[in-house]
This record gives structure tokens, C-alpha cells and sequence, in this order.
């Protein structure tokens, strides 16, 4: 993959999972809803000064929500953060830039 370019769309890692659980409170606040079912379902990721994850979350019933969260280089020693999310998506929704 080229600096700039996105990843093809991948299965959820633990890892994904992990940050999809430190940002939950930060998406129920922008989707004004709280979710009783969180789970990272697939992503894909956009190399940038760090890295962009796009990432389709289950939160229940037949809702999605896409997240898009940056997360820095190592060497900055930032916090991963929520760059924005895309609400009302469905199981066939298809991850994109945003």
C-alpha cells in the first residue's frame, strides 16, 4: 500500500476492537445515543502521518456505524482520536473515505 492509498477491507483485529472501545463514549456522544452492543466488525486503514482506520462497528439490531479514528506515530507518544463519524449504515454499507 502506498503512503496515501487505502488498504484493502479486513476482518476486525483485537487491537481494532480495543480502540473502538476507548472511543465508544466519544461516538455515542456524537450519534446523541448510547449502544448497548459495540463490536468492530471490519476496517481499513489509509497510511498518513500515522494512520487512518475506517472502521464498521455493529451497535445493534441491523445498525452500523462507521468511525474513522487517527492514530499517530509511535514516536509522538498522542492518543489515538476520533476523526468522525458516519451513522444510519447497514451490514452492506461499504467502508469509504470520509
Amino acid at each position: 500500500m502506498m503512503c496515501g492509498g487505502s488498504s484493502a477491507v479486513q476482518d476486525a483485529t483485537p487491537e481494532v476492537q480495543t480502540m473502538c472501545d476507548e472511543l465508544k463514549p466519544n461516538v455515542e456522544g456524537l450519534a446523541e445515543k448510547k449502544f448497548d452492543v459495540f463490536t468492530a466488525k471490519s476496517f481499513m486503514t489509509q497510511v498518513v502521518a500515522g494512520t487512518n482506520f475506517f472502521i464498521k462497528v455493529h451497535v445493534g439490531g441491523d445498525d452500523y456505524v462507521h468511525m474513522r479514528v487517527h492514530k499517530p506515530l509511535p514516536h509522538t507518544a498522542e492518543k489515538i482520536s476520533l476523526h468522525g463519524i458516519k451513522a444510519c449504515k447497514a451490514h452492506h454499507d461499504a467502508l469509504a473515505y470520509f
